[in-house]
């Protein structure tokens, strides 16, 4: 294994808080990690100084890396020397066309997303990925802890939230494994956690307008103290009264929550509401504009 911080000193890195660089080195991890996500192709996001990188190139035909940071291209071309099944692309994976590159880059093999994903970008990197409908297998990453809980959390639970809807709906969540805040450099002032997302073959719920769905979903989490009634209302901007009817036609108790209700209640929830929700304009957002865990 490359010794990756002597690497880094000699080309005069240094890490950038901004950017959430926390890089992962732990020798014990990388494995760990890589043989869950292996797949034929593995679109790996922010390879850092590339110790998870080399361990995917060892189980995969091919792995295609997002890089943000261009200080980093010239240390990734030392610590992958002589990896001639990885390709590193500088870019904002949030800012790429997605679709075009796995079309272009795996030519249809099976792909899968491996990635030791920044803390302040984790939702908006995953409701894109989940939104786009890529051809992905599965998705295998690691996250902050707390953000491991709420994304894996059974809808109709405390912890759940907006974002674990969203999750549920396209995949199976599972947790993997803990990873101490001592596997990184520098170390985090938090542990994280490894999951995997497993992309369902059609959604977990049949809705007629996914966007007003979610729209609907986010306004329940909104205001999570508030029962449903209020917190819907105000965010979509209903009629109470309204809501209080579709909520009765649902089987859904007045004094519910948000963290009360399964996904399917959602769904009922959403169709008796019917157009009322689908014309609400109060939040025109897509899933990926949900809050970060």
């Amino acid at each position: 294994m490359p010794a990756y911080l002597e690497i880094l000193r000699r080309h005069g890195f240094t890490f950038d808080k901004a950017k959430g660089q926390n890089f992962l080195v732990a020798p014990g991890v990388c494995p760990r990690m890589a043989a869950a996500g292996a797949a034929a192709g593995v679109l790996e996001i922010g390879p850092g100084a590339g110790a998870l990188t080399r361990e995917l190139a060892k189980s995969s035909q091919k792995v295609v890396a997002v890089e943000l940071d261009k200080r980093l291209l010239p240390v990734l071309d030392e610590t992958l020397a002589g990896l001639d099944n990885v390709t590193i692309i500088p870019g904002d994976i949030l800012a790429l066309d997605l679709p075009a590159l796995l079309k272009e880059q795996f030519a249809g093999m099976p792909v899968s997303v491996c990635a030791n994903l920044p803390y302040y970008i984790t939702s908006p990197v995953l409701m894109r990925l989940l939104e786009l409908r890529l051809p992905l297998s599965r998705i295998t990453v690691m996250v902050q802890k707390e953000a491991a809980q709420r994304l894996c959390a059974p809808m109709g639970t405390r912890a759940c939230g907006a974002v674990t809807a969203v999750v549920e709906y396209f995949t199976e969540a599972k947790q993997l494994f803990p990873v101490s805040r001592s596997s990184f450099v520098p170390p985090p002032k938090v542990d994280s956690a490894v999951i995997q997302l497993t992309l369902r073959d059609a959604p977990a719920v049949a809705v007629a307008d996914e966007a007003a769905f979610f729209r609907l979903v986010r306004a329940a989490f909104g205001q999570r103290r508030k029962t449903l009634a209020n917190a819907v209302s105000a965010g979509l901007s209903l009629e109470k009264s309204r809501v209080q009817e579709a909520l009765a036609r649902a089987g859904i108790p007045q004094t519910a929550r948000a963290e009360e209700l399964t996904l399917q209640n959602f769904a009922a929830l959403f169709e008796q509401l019917g157009t009322d929700a689908e014309k609400s304009s109060s939040n025109n957002r897509t899933p990926s504009d949900t809050k970060a865990v």
